[in-house]
C-alpha cells in the first residue's frame, strides 16, 4: 500500500525577499505497515512570518551560561560556485544540559550513535537561507525531492499515485518515536540557535534546527537545547546555508551530509 506524506504548506513572501523567513513545524499523516498497523509520520510546514534579516556579519555571540557537554558534526557539502567539489568543517555544538537536560541528552545520544541509530549518515533535508537547516530524519531523510514537485506550491500533497519516498517524514527519539516538551526556558535569540522541530505540542523525535537568523516567533513552541559554540562553526552554518532555497530544497547536486557526528 502506498506511503501519502504531506509535502510541506509555504505561506511565503516572495522568494526574492530579502526578509524571507518561515514557522518551521511539523505536520502528520499515516501509513500502514505489511502487518496493518498504523504509525505517524511527521513533515514540516512552513508559515511566513516577517522579519529583519541580520546583518551578514552575524557577530558570534555564545552563551554566558556554563555548558558541560560539547558534540559536533563533521559535514560534508558543496559550495555552489563549486557544486562539484565536495568540502568537510566541522560544526561544534554547546548543550544546555542544565536547563533541558531530556533534550540534551536526546541529542548527545543521537551524535553519538550508542543507542544502534543516530545522526551519522543523515542529511540536511531543507534549509532556507536567512532562516534555517534543518535535519535529523535519519529513518527516512536521505531522499531528494522528485523534481517534477514543485516545493512552492500552496497545501502541496502527494498523489496516491505517487511512490516517493520523501525527505524530512522520520526519525526517532532515543526515549521512543516522541518525547515531552521538556520547557521553554531558552529562546531563538539569534544565529546559531538549537531547537527542536516537532508535529505540535509534545511531540519531538531527532528532528532539529539550527537558526541562521533571530527567529522569536518559534520562542515556546520549540525547545531550544544547545547552540553553535564557537565563530568557525557559525561560519561552517552559514556556508552551508547556501546550499539552500527559498522554497528549503538544495540546490547543489552534493546534498550536505553528516559523514561524522559524536561527543568531545
Amino acid at each position: 500500500m502506498p506511503l501519502l506524506a504531506r509535502r510541506p504548506t509555504l505561506l511565503s513572501t516572495p522568494p526574492s525577499s530579502p526578509a524571507f523567513s518561515s514557522l518551521l513545524r511539523l505536520s502528520s499523516s499515516s501509513s500502514s505497515s505489511s502487518s496493518s498497523s498504523l504509525r505517524s509520520i511527521a513533515r514540516p510546514v512552513f508559515l511566513a512570518s516577517p522579519t529583519t534579516a541580520t546583518p551578514l556579519s552575524r557577530a558570534f555571540h555564545a552563551s554566558p551560561a556554563a555548558m558541560t557537554i560539547k558534540t559536533f558534526f563533521d559535514v560534508e557539502y558543496a559550495d555552489p560556485s563549486a557544486p562539484n567539489t565536495p568540502k568537510t568543517e566541522r560544526i561544534v555544538f554547546n548543550l544546555f544540559d542544565e536547563d533541558v537536560p531530556k533534550t540534551a541528552e536526546n541529542f548527545r545520544a543521537l551524535c553519538t550513535g550508542e543507542k544502534g541509530f543516530g545522526y551519522k549518515d543523515s542529511t540536511f533535508h531543507r534549509i532556507i537561507p536567512k532562516f534555517m537547516l534543518q535535519g535529523g530524519d535519519f529513518t527516512r531523510g536521505n531522499v531528494s525531492y522528485p523534481p517534477s514537485i514543485p516545493c512552492t506550491r500552496l497545501y502541496l500533497d502527494m498523489s496516491p499515485n505517487n511512490n516517493y519516498d520523501l525527505q524530512g517524514t522520520g526519525g526517532k527519539s532515543i526515549y521512543g518515536e516522541k518525547f515531552a516538551d521538556e520547557n521553554f526556558k531558552r529562546t531563538h535569540t539569534g544565529p546559531g540557535i538549537l531547537s527542536m522541530a516537532n508535529a505540535g505540542p509534545n511531540t519531538n523525535g531527532s528532528q532539529f534546527f539550527i537558526t541562521t537568523e533571530k527567529t522569536s516567533w518559534l520562542d515556546g513552541k520549540h525547545v531550544v537545547f544547545g547552540e553553535v559554540a564557537d565563530a568557525q562553526s557559525l561560519q561552517t552554518v552559514m556556508n552551508i546555508e547556501k546550499t539552500g532555497s527559498s522554497s528549503g530544497s538544495i540546490r547543489t547536486a552534493i546534498k550536505p551530509k553528516i559523514v561524522n557526528a559524536g561527543q568531545l
